[in-house]
């Protein structure tokens, strides 16, 4: 597989259904999970998505596998799973990577998180998924919570995937920080 242009950790419901959308959007995509027998699962069971799928064996794989400046989405349950991961992510990643937490995290949790993060030169966003799993596969509504610099930086993966009406992709920046996960 050629460089990834997205990395997903967290292969569950939500990230798997997630990751294949990205896929079959264009996107290669790079797959961390703690438990990788989840990965390989996914990879197996994706038919010709399979090829733009691929299995890190750890996050500095992972983050390895992605060009500069770097996406990845935090598909991982709220609260300390997702610090605890930040904090395994953070002395990988470099100035201008950006952490997208797009599980249900607090809103309160999600400021605190971009303050630290972008004192580090970081970006974090915190996106409100809505639609559950069809969704997340076929495509989501998702509200986006950080600077509109790190929207914009990502903004064209996240449209491509996003439900549509009208034909406008259902994805807003919605305002700073915590904004995106208190809208959901």
């Amino acid at each position: 597989m050629t460089q990834a242009h997205i990395g997903v950790i967290g292969v569950g419901t939500m990230g798997s259904a997630l990751a294949l959308n990205f896929a079959e959007k264009g996107q290669n995509v790079a797959l961390w999970n703690l438990d990788l027998d989840m990965v390989d699962r996914l990879i197996a069971s994706a038919g010709d998505l399979s090829a733009r799928l691929q299995r890190c064996e750890s996050l500095a794989d992972l983050v390895a596998a992605l060009p500069l400046p770097r996406a990845i989405v935090l598909m991982i349950p709220a609260g300390t799973p997702v610090d605890q991961t930040i904090a395994a992510l953070r002395p990988l990643l470099s100035a201008g990577d950006t952490i997208i937490d797009g599980g249900n995290s607090d809103f309160r949790d999600t400021m605190i998180r971009t303050k630290t993060l972008e004192d580090a030169g970081l970006s974090y966003l915190g996106i409100g998924v809505s639609g559950g799993a069809e969704g997340a596969r076929r495509g989501p509504s998702m509200m986006v919570g950080g600077t509109g610099s790190s929207y914009s930086r990502v903004a064209p993966i996240l449209e491509a995937i996003a439900a549509r009406y009208e034909g406008d992709p259902c994805v807003a920046h919605l305002g700073p920080d915590g904004a995106g996960h208190f809208v959901k």
